[in-house]
């Protein structure tokens, strides 16, 4: 808790948020140990998306636009705030795993500007995914989405932290992935999952029932899905890149919302 609570401070706040979103914020380290920062703090950028996100969706619910077009909207906003970056890189991602070609190869077919057939049919049923667990939710009541939303942003983040952990290499000695990899302490990664665990477990509280233990358990199993990707990459591609941190991120956010549409 120590690295973590030492992490928590201006340059590691502007690095978050000025690399993982486009809110104004000037990055002013661009160092291992404001790269180490930053991604303990990651969680609280996507608490901020999640929340920016849960807005729209509530505010359309309240209007009575209905919950699918509440649930559009707060899907819609993670890719605005991120630049459609996390969504890219999944595209990107599921081209280079899917092209069965050797790291060096598949790590130039990513690096391509143009969307492969793998990249567009895992967009398509990620976000189709998306929108329908947000508009269960929203039907629920507007509760129920805006805490899905959040909950899905915070464990995106949170995958981020823990491919950061040291003894994750980055594939390319550029970019954002050669910048992060391997800057967070195995402690610290702990530490802060533990804490957006605790966290998705006391907003889903909110929904009353079964919601802490199910949202509790949407983070852990969306930082497991988020895992067993992160492994693959770093077979497949002999580390992680930026593109890998995208779909990182939008394989646990959809893997929290699909658990927290169960039961």
């Amino acid at each position: 808790m120590r690295a973590v609570t030492s992490s928590l401070d201006s340059h590691g706040l502007r690095f978050a948020f000025g690399t993982l979103t486009v809110l104004p914020v000037r990055v002013s380290r661009w160092d291992r140990e404001a790269a180490r920062a930053g991604m303990l703090c990651a969680p609280l950028a996507g608490l901020v998306v999640g929340l920016l996100a849960a807005v729209p969706g509530s505010l359309l619910l309240w209007g009575g636009a209905g919950p699918l077009a509440a649930a559009v909207a707060s899907a819609a906003v993670p890719a605005v705030l991120t630049r459609g970056l996390h969504l890219d890189g999944l595209a990107d991602t599921a081209d280079g795993l899917g092209s069965g070609k050797p790291a060096g190869e598949a790590l130039r077919i990513m690096k391509q500007s143009d969307i492969g057939p793998f990249g567009v049919i895992t967009l398509l049923f990620v976000l189709l995914a998306q929108v329908a667990v947000l508009q269960q939710g929203y039907a629920r009541g507007w509760t129920h989405g805006a805490v899905a939303a959040v909950v899905a942003a915070v464990v995106a983040r949170l995958a981020l932290t823990l491919a950061s952990r040291r003894g994750v290499e980055a594939a390319r000695p550029e970019g954002l992935g050669a910048a992060v990899a391997g800057t967070v302490p195995v402690a610290g990664a702990m530490a802060v999952g533990l804490v957006v665990v605790a966290g998705c477990a006391g907003a889903g509280a909110l929904t009353g029932g079964y919601g802490a233990l199910r949202c509790g358990l949407g983070a852990v199993a969306g930082a497991a899905g988020a895992e067993l990707l992160l492994r693959h990459c770093v077979r497949r591609f002999g580390g992680v890149t930026g593109d890998v941190f995208g779909a990182l991120a939008e394989t646990a956010a959809t893997v929290a919302l699909v658990v927290l549409a169960l039961g």
